[in-house]
């Protein structure tokens, strides 16, 4: 699986270091929000999308040091009477500030293996404003993208398939 892969975690976990680096916060004291896109209820209920999701955050969180982190939903979508994993980062974001519960926040994509439309949107132009209109510094954290442990573990995961053993 990948979702707890250490080429995966370890990506992440490189991406978070870095983004918290550019807070004038220690990572103890910000707010880390794992993102994943949100899906129905009535799908989430018959998988194991929010479990390895949740274990993917502790994961990353424990090796970046953080000690306040949520997983949160982006790109919710359908009719609005179908409910859909919440919450949303940005209902997460306002609540955050309206309590002053939050010094500053860290997004990280957890459930995006690319910067794509929807991340980019979601988190850069939405996320960031909310954090803007409220005086909060904000950091968004890369995806896994085409760091170098991402890649190895991609390798790694089609060679085990193939039958194949890793060559270096």
């Amino acid at each position: 699986m990948g979702f707890n892969h250490p080429g995966f975690i370890g990506a992440m976990t490189d991406s978070l270091k870095t983004a918290l680096e550019t807070l004038p916060t220690s990572p103890q004291e910000t707010t880390v929000l794992f993102t994943a896109h949100s899906i129905p209820l009535s799908m989430s209920d018959n998988c194991d999308y929010v479990k390895q999701l949740s274990e993917s955050c502790r994961l990353v969180a424990e090796a970046s040091g953080v000690e306040q982190w949520r997983l949160v939903y982006q790109s919710r979508s359908g009719p609005p009477q179908q409910p859909w994993l919440e919450p949303d980062v940005c209902d997460v974001i306002n609540e955050l500030a309206e309590s002053g519960d939050a010094k500053a926040v860290s997004v990280v994509p957890i459930g995006f293996i690319s910067d794509h439309m929807e991340v980019m949107y979601d988190l850069d132009e939405e996320a960031a404003n909310a954090c803007r209109e409220h005086d909060l510094p904000f950091a968004r954290a890369a995806t896994a993208g085409t760091s170098a442990p991402f890649v190895t573990m991609i390798r790694e995961l089609v060679e085990e398939r193939l039958g194949m053993s890793s060559q270096k």
